[in-house]
């Protein structure tokens, strides 16, 4: 029927997806097109997986738009980028709202402009009350920036007197990473056939499942979705434990 998911997985879903969308420029380049071309096409698959993540009832997709390595890329490319991003924005938050997606941007925003960061801004306000998906946007972002962020934050706290040394605990920093109040990805995908992580959510990706694909991002579709959804849902997850502990332990 309609609306309804293409599969029915035996086990639980990942209650958070995260992805690395590599190949854009490499897929323009197959195309014999400038690397923005790739980028925008790019768009249309991020349209793509946002819908099926929302058939599926995953509560969190985050997308890694833009790392703070990228900056070093040709300035032409970095501006480009920058004005698909605005008009991504513009054109999709109104869609993302009627669809009660949560919007939440992550990263370094002191280096966009005014008018992006201006932007950035109101979207997150449109949908900050919705409770469907939770879209995470990386932009700017680094694993390493992250967690140093998260320990400033953490030592003004203990230099202000409002914390003891003692106190400092994971569950501390965690509180003051990017991605507080969420649950950690559950499934990590990248696309574009490089196997790393990339300086992404190296916090949060502790105990992720990997999946590596070496479909471009353009042409990553529901299908190549579903096939990591159906790797991730083969897997066991023993968190330390042994496999006898996992298998005798009741589903929560």
């Amino acid at each position: 029927m309609p609306g309804e998911p293409p599969y029915q997985y035996s086990k639980p879903l990942p209650r958070h997806i995260a992805i690395i969308m590599d190949g854009n420029g490499r897929w323009a380049k197959n195309q014999k097109k400038p690397r923005f071309f790739g980028h925008k096409a790019g768009v249309e698959t991020v349209r793509t997986v946002v819908k099926a993540c929302a058939k599926l009832n995953i509560e969190v997709l985050t997308l890694f738009a833009f790392s703070s390595e990228n900056w070093r890329r040709p300035e032409q490319e970095v501006s480009l980028l920058m004005e698909l991003l605005y008009t991504a924005l513009q054109r999709e938050v109104s869609k993302l709202h009627e669809n009660n997606v949560r919007l939440r941007i992550v990263g370094e925003r002191r280096a966009f402009s005014d008018k992006l960061q201006e932007r950035l801004a109101e979207s997150e306000r449109l949908t900050a009350n919705n409770s469907g998906l939770t879209l995470v946007v990386a932009v700017n972002y680094g694993g390493r920036w992250d967690m140093a962020q998260s320990a400033r934050k953490v030592a003004r706290l203990l230099a202000d007197g409002k914390i003891h040394e003692e106190d400092i605990d994971q569950d501390l920093i965690h509180e003051h990473m990017s991605l507080a109040g969420l649950p950690d990805p559950d499934l990590f995908i990248r696309t574009g056939g490089e196997k790393r992580i990339s300086n992404f959510l190296l916090w949060q990706l502790a105990y992720a499942e990997l999946f590596f694909t070496d479909i471009l991002w353009p042409d990553f579709t529901e299908q190549t979705l579903n096939e990591a959804i159906e790797s991730f849902s083969a897997r066991q997850r023993r968190f330390g434990r042994t496999s006898e502990q996992v298998e005798t332990t009741p589903s929560a």
